[in-house]
């Protein structure tokens, strides 16, 4: 979700109004996902790199956390939206932790669609995290690794913060940025991508439908003719 502080510097606005109207983007497009019967949505809203931005915008970006999560809680459930918190949850501060956490607890009965948030999330972070605790389990028997293969890639699979969530079919990256920038780079594998100059701010249905149009238009063939 990417061009939020530009389309507010744009407007000769403070930074934050971007991300809250990127806030309200994201409500509308789990709306759309959920008529369209997608049944998972994941978006990167906060990176692990993210935190060394100036403090005072940091700041900011927490307490719109809380606010949004406070204010759209209500809806998620009656929508039946389950929360999903994606990222290292070590170095998230215990009261933000805490907010998301309320927000996966009251949801998690709720499986019309799952709104995954990768929040404190790096890919690199992510697979290091995940070796060291295969490696472990390995050493100490817990898990069985052969030879490789595609029974090993499953086991494997689990120990990342996305375990049991299907891979991505299609990754959307918006405000003319043409690179992944460390995220779900084990799950992307064979994810279709769509790149967007658009601000994510101006991301509207009809945009979200251009992209899924030109997603169906492609021919996947996961390495097979």
């Amino acid at each position: 979700m990417d061009g939020n502080g530009r389309w507010a510097s744009k407007r000769n606005l403070p930074r934050i109004f971007g991300h809250n109207k990127g806030a309200e983007v994201l409500r509308e497009t789990v709306i759309t996902c959920k008529e369209l019967g997608i049944k998972y949505l994941t978006a990167f809203a906060f990176s692990s790199e993210n935190w060394q931005r100036p403090q005072p915008e940091v700041n900011d970006l927490m307490r719109l956390f809380v606010d949004v999560l406070d204010r759209e809680l209500p809806g998620m459930i009656k929508d039946r939206v389950r929360l999903n918190l994606i990222g290292n949850r070590e170095i998230i501060p215990p009261d933000i932790l805490a907010v998301f956490a309320n927000a996966e607890e009251k949801t998690k009965e709720n499986n019309d669609i799952v709104l995954n948030i990768a929040f404190s999330y790096g890919a690199r972070d992510e697979l290091y995290q995940a070796a060291r605790k295969f490696c472990s389990d390995s050493i100490n028997g817990k898990i069985y690794p052969g030879k490789g293969g595609i029974e090993d890639i499953n086991i494997f699979s689990g120990y990342l913060f996305t375990s049991g969530i299907p891979d991505p079919d299609l990754l959307i990256r918006t405000s003319g940025e043409y690179r992944i920038s460390n995220f779900l780079l084990w799950q992307i594998a064979y994810t279709e991508l769509y790149f967007t100059r658009v601000l994510w701010p101006d991301f509207n249905r009809k945009c979200f439908y251009r992209a899924i149009f030109d997603y169906q238009r492609r021919e996947r063939r996961f390495g097979k003719l």
